[in-house]
């Protein structure tokens, strides 16, 4: 098992990370999710021993590996950007790292071919990888981070050069891949449709500190805070104020609720639009816009619904919602 225990970290003199704390267990996958900026990949980097913690500890099996240099941590890491050697043909590239552990020479053409049997490259040994497609160089950096058998994968944005409908086939390939491998992972990403995909468990940071650690179903159902609820894109999150003990003011009319706040403090509410239960609102149709297979309908405060069927602009439309205090 992963451990980062209060792990603290500056830059230029300013709070990078604060307090960082986590484990990843065997054949758990862990999604750190945040903007860039938010420390994301300056973690990965400490725990390849990249970088170093100014505070606190990252284990590895209860051993502290501040004195284990990155070759011998054993761990392997994919990026965005694939880093493939362009002088090498894609059976090189994969046996790169076994060759520098002096693997024998049949046992790495027997690795070679289970893996490109896996990554879905078959028959691709000989190609250069400049001749490769963008999903498949990101096939063959994969491949060659698992050939050792790591103790550990980790991903920096590795889809982030993809089109839409090759990150969505290879992101399934690659969950897959760590399920049957049962190799711990770590995927760092910005793109929150990746997030609920690949991991999990997923790991929200901002502003150097993890706000949110949940599996995907826990986040989405109970985010807890509006820059979560924001960033996943749950909801509506309105402003509202605490006009009475358990009453919060808001633009749609006054919700009962406990926002753990004194009468006069602002609070911040999430909205989703109920399932025959909660609260009705009313609302004045601004905008529609066709989405797949519904509308999507933009009242006042900038409220935003999804609709089976279109009302008109300038319809008076009656709206059943739940309604929830975040911190």
């Amino acid at each position: 098992m992963l451990e980062l225990r209060n792990v603290v970290k500056s830059y230029e003199d300013k709070p990078l990370l604060t307090d960082i704390s986590f484990t990843v267990s065997q054949g758990e996958t862990i999604c750190l999710l945040g903007a860039s900026g938010s420390g994301k990949s300056t973690i990965l980097r400490m725990i390849a021993g990249l970088d170093f913690p100014e505070r606190g500890a990252i284990l590895l099996n209860s051993l502290d590996l501040a004195q284990t240099p990155p070759h011998l941590r054993d761990f392997g890491l994919v990026f965005q950007d694939y880093g493939l050697f362009p002088h090498l043909n894609v059976f090189d590239n994969i046996a790169f790292g076994l060759r520098m552990r002096n693997v024998p020479v049949d046992e790495i053409k027997q690795r070679v071919s289970v893996l490109l049997e896996q990554v879905n490259l078959s028959g691709f040994d000989s190609r250069k990888v400049t001749d490769l497609s963008g999903g498949e160089q990101q096939r063959v950096a994969l491949a060659r981070a698992l050939a050792p058998s790591p103790r550990l994968l980790m991903f920096d944005e590795p889809l982030g050069a993809l089109d839409r409908s090759l990150k969505e086939d290879l992101l399934n390939e690659i969950r897959g891949i760590l399920h049957k491998t049962k190799i711990p992972a770590i995927y760092v990403t910005h793109d929150q449709e990746e997030a609920f995909t690949i991991a999990d468990r997923i790991l929200v940071l901002h502003e150097g500190t993890i706000i949110r650690d949940g599996m995907p179903s826990e986040i989405w159902k109970d985010p807890q805070s509006a820059f979560v609820a924001k960033l996943l894109g749950i909801g509506n999150v309105i402003d509202g104020e605490v006009v009475e003990v358990n009453k919060v003011k808001t633009v749609f009319g006054v919700f009962a609720l406990d926002c753990k706040k004194r009468v006069g403090e602002k609070a911040q509410l999430l909205i989703t639009v109920g399932d025959g239960k909660g609260e009705e609102i009313q609302l004045t149709v601004e905008d529609v816009l066709f989405k797949q297979d519904q509308f999507q309908v933009k009242g006042r405060g900038e409220l935003l619904i999804h609709m089976k069927d279109a009302p008109r602009i300038g319809d008076v439309i009656t709206v059943r919602v739940q309604v929830k205090c975040l911190s």
